[in-house]
């Protein structure tokens, strides 16, 4: 059981009181409000383990209470899983680069919520706390600065590494190359984008072994994502 504190910002009354329960079954303690504002009031009272936000509620839009969390220092680093009832590829580019971790239209089901939030929550926790992250069948280890794959100690540059780590943190997350420039190389850089494209074709060639499938997806429009293979 997890003892994790979850934020519910969402403004369908059946809905909440459905997923409130379906959590704290789990062992979630959870925080809800229907409105945008009071969210952002509640997040700066207790820093919650993760958000999950509905793109359309009440006061503040929920695309601009993300956009704030990230703003903030304290709420920078929590998860954010935004529910939403726009299929349009714009709008879930558009939330996934304002910060949002993962993006969940409506109808979905609370199991596969339930997934999801438990699947970001093991991503993190071992990130922060310098734990071995393992994805799919590479395994990173920020201790020892070593990575491996399928037994095979992988070679590569320091560049290289720090991609693939920040891929490793987040797996299944698409990435712009503005948002990779931001976190590889830090905010401020004057790296140019198409850098960003030369340091994914070395990745993908020092991650690369014989019958293994290239864990690296290419989004078109969007930028790219590391998925466990």
């Amino acid at each position: 059981m997890t003892t994790a504190t979850l934020l519910l910002v969402e403004d369908d009354p059946a809905l909440s009181e459905l997923l409130e329960y379906r959590f704290a079954n789990e062992g979630y303690r959870v925080r809800a409000t229907a409105d945008g504002d009071e969210a952002l009031v509640l997040a700066a009272e207790e820093v919650p383990d993760l958000v999950i936000l509905d793109w359309m509620v009440e006061g503040t839009s929920g695309i601009e209470v993300c956009r704030r969390l990230r703003r903030d220092k304290a709420t920078a680093h929590v998860p954010i899983i935004m529910l939403t009832a726009r299929e349009a590829e714009d709008d879930r580019i558009r939330g996934l680069e304002t910060g949002a971790d993962d993006y969940v239209t409506k109808p979905f089901s609370p199991r596969e919520l339930l997934a999801r939030v438990a699947a970001v929550l093991r991503r993190i926790r071992p990130a922060l706390a310098g734990e071995t992250i393992e994805v799919g069948d590479i395994k990173l280890d920020p201790v020892a600065h070593k990575v491996a794959r399928r037994g095979q100690t992988l070679q590569m540059g320091p560049t290289e590494y720090r991609l693939l780590k920040f891929f490793m943190e987040s797996p299944g997350r698409v990435f712009s190359r503005n948002q990779l420039l931001d976190g590889v190389w830090g905010t401020g850089s004057d790296i140019e984008l198409r850098t960003v494209d030369v340091h994914i074709r070395r990745l993908r060639k020092a991650i690369e072994v014989s019958g293994a499938p290239d864990p690296i997806r290419t989004v078109r429009s969007a930028g790219y994502a590391f998925e466990a293979v």
